[in-house]
């Protein structure tokens, strides 16, 4: 997860399907699925300033207040007496409401627009190489209009090994999205100088998809 993206997980009503989303908790980047602790987490729960958010400073500390609130990086400085607090916490989740583990936040995320990647290091992240430290999962790599995207955080399922896309992973799939195609001519050819007005348009959702309603992270931008 990006910090972006666990702030959509909490508890409060989808506006497009009407229906109550899952309560997502981070304690110091581990995320836990708190839904079946909805009356404490959730909307109008005494801990619903922590739903969707990374929370393991605040637990340790015992305290609600809003700077502690998505910063991961004070978990590493708590005295002894907060880290054993949190510990706790994390016991507690884990071991005895055995809340499921979802997910691990990554905050910052790596990448951006000022980082280049190569067609190499492209091909490479197809979600088959070693789990860097703290993450969930590899890395899946998806590039289009010559930006690349990390599709591990929250797409595994469509573009990891034996899933839908995975035929996607590790590669530049402008044409093939424009194109709605899964031939691998259109897998190998990224070029998108011929493709109709209505294609650029398709493709131009999927970007819009990935970054507004997907928030994958930018990993960088494909070497040209």
């Amino acid at each position: 997860f990006t910090l972006e993206q666990l702030h959509k997980f909490d508890g409060r009503e989808d506006e497009n399907t009407g229906e109550d989303k899952p309560v997502y908790l981070s304690l110091e980047g581990t995320v836990f699925d708190v839904s079946n602790g909805r009356d404490f987490y959730g909307p109008g729960g005494p801990y619903e300033a922590f739903a969707g958010h990374e929370v393991g400073a605040s637990l340790g500390k015992m305290s609600f207040d809003s700077t502690h609130i998505d910063d991961l990086g004070a978990c590493s400085s708590l005295n002894f007496g907060e880290r054993e607090e949190l510990e706790n916490w994390i016991v507690k989740f884990r071991d005895y409401r055995h809340y499921p583990i979802v997910g691990q936040l990554i905050h910052p995320a790596p990448g951006g627009n000022d980082t280049i990647v190569s067609a190499e290091e492209l091909r490479e992240a197809d979600g088959t190489q070693g789990c860097p430290e703290g993450y969930a999962t590899p890395p899946i790599y998806v590039a289009m209009s010559n930006r690349v995207y990390d599709v591990s955080f929250g797409g595994v399922e469509f573009y990891g090994v034996g899933c839908g896309y995975e035929k996607f992973a590790g590669r530049d799939v402008s044409r093939a999205l424009a194109k709605m195609s899964f031939d691998p001519a259109d897998l190998e050819n990224t070029d998108t100088s011929d493709l109709s007005e209505k294609q650029i348009k398709v493709l131009n959702d999927w970007v819009k998809t990935f970054e507004e309603k997907k928030g994958y992270p930018c990993a960088g931008v494909l070497k040209k």
